[in-house]
C-alpha cells in the first residue's frame, strides 16, 4: 500500500496540534498551491482559537510528489483518490481529520471521503469531520458541453506536448496562442517543475485524464441533501467562475435554504465576491473571512 506524499503546516510547529484540517487541491494541481492560504489560515486560527490547528497538505494520486510515487493502482478514479487519504491517516496512525478542503476535483474526492466514511467503508473507528469544504467545484455531474469542456481541450493538448519543455514561459505562450485564456494557460504553465534545464510535468498525465473523467462523472447530491448529522457541508461559488450552470446554482440555492428538524447535518452555501475559479489566487482574503470563523466555532 503506497502513501500519499503530503506538507504539514502550523502556526506554531513546536506546539502539539490538537486539530487537523485537510487540504485538497484540485486537477494538475498539487499542495503547494495550497501553501499561502493555509499559512494564512493556520495562523487566524492560531488567534482565535484555543485548539492548535496543523493543515495537511495533499498531493493526490498522480499528483505532485505522488506522482513520482509507483504503486498507486488503477482505476485511477475520484473513490480511489478518497481511498488514498483514509489510508494516509490509518498508516500514520493519525486522528481522522476534523474539516476537510477540497477545491475543485479536491471537492468531489471530499465528498467521496465523507460518503465513504458514512458507509463504513474505511472500517469501524472512522469519525466524520465536522465540517466539509467544497470550493468552486460542481457537485453533481458535468455536462460535456458546460465550461469543464475546456479542461478536457486542455488535456487533449498536453498530450500532444513533448515530456520537456523549454521553460513555463513558453507553454504559458504556447497555450495562449492556441486559443486558450491567459488564467487556463498560466493554470497549465503552475504545473511545471524543473528537470535540469528543461521542465516537466508535476504530474501523471494519464492518470489526471482518468481522474478527471471521474470527477466529471461522479455525483453528490445526495450527500448534500442528506448531510450526516453533526457535520457542516459547505460550498464556496466564485461569482466569476463559469462551472456551474444555472440549474446547479438553482439547486445549491434552493436546498441552502431549506430548514431542517436538527435530525441531520447542515449545508451551506458561500459567494466568494471578486473570484474566478481559482479562489485561492483571486480572493484569499475574501476566501479566509468565510472560512476561518466557521472552523474556530467548532470549539
Amino acid at each position: 500500500m503506497e502513501i500519499l506524499a503530503y506538507e504539514e503546516i502550523q502556526s506554531s510547529p513546536d506546539k502539539p496540534y490538537t486539530r487537523t484540517a485537510f487540504v485538497l487541491h484540485g486537477l494538475l494541481g498539487n499542495g503547494r498551491n495550497w501553501r499561502s492560504f493555509s499559512r494564512s489560515l493556520a495562523s487566524n486560527l492560531s488567534k482565535s482559537s484555543p485548539a492548535e490547528w496543523r493543515m495537511v497538505l495533499v498531493d493526490l494520486r498522480n499528483h505532485g510528489k505522488s506522482a513520482e510515487i509507483d504503486g498507486f493502482h488503477p482505476p485511477h478514479d475520484i473513490m480511489n483518490a478518497a481511498k488514498d487519504l483514509a489510508n494516509l491517516v490509518k498508516h500514520k496512525g493519525w486522528a481522522w481529520p476534523d474539516v476537510v478542503i477540497g477545491h475543485s476535483m479536491g471537492g468531489k474526492v471530499a465528498l467521496q471521503f465523507v460518503q465513504s466514511c458514512v458507509a463504513g467503508e474505511y472500517g469501524e473507528n472512522v469519525a466524520i469531520p465536522k465540517q466539509l469544504w467544497v470550493l468552486d467545484s460542481v457537485p453533481g455531474e458535468v455536462k460535456t458541453e458546460n465550461s469543464d469542456n475546456e479542461v478536457v481541450k486542455v488535456l487533449q493538448t498536453l498530450q500532444s506536448l513533448p515530456l520537456s519543455l523549454p521553460s513555463r514561459r513558453w507553454l504559458v505562450n504556447h497555450m495562449m496562442e492556441l486559443g486558450f485564456s491567459k488564467s487556463v494557460s498560466e493554470w497549465v504553465g503552475s504545473a511545471l517543475k524543473k528537470s535540469g534545464e528543461q521542465e516537466t510535468w508535476a504530474f501523471n498525465l494519464e492518470g489526471a485524464i482518468q481522474m478527471s473523467k471521474s470527477y466529471r462523472e461522479m455525483s453528490y447530491w445526495s450527500l448534500l441533501e442528506h448531510p450526516p448529522k453533526g457535520m457542516e457541508i459547505a460550498i464556496v461559488r466564485a461569482d466569476r467562475s463559469d462551472g456551474c450552470d444555472p440549474d446547479v446554482v438553482k439547486r445549491l440555492e434552493s436546498l441552502s435554504s431549506r430548514e431542517g428538524d436538527g435530525s441531520e447535518g447542515k449545508f451551506l452555501v458561500h459567494i466568494l465576491p471578486n473570484s474566478g475559479h481559482w479562489v485561492h489566487v483571486d480572493n484569499p482574503k475574501g476566501l479566509l473571512e468565510i472560512v476561518a470563523p466557521k472552523i474556530i466555532s467548532l470549539q
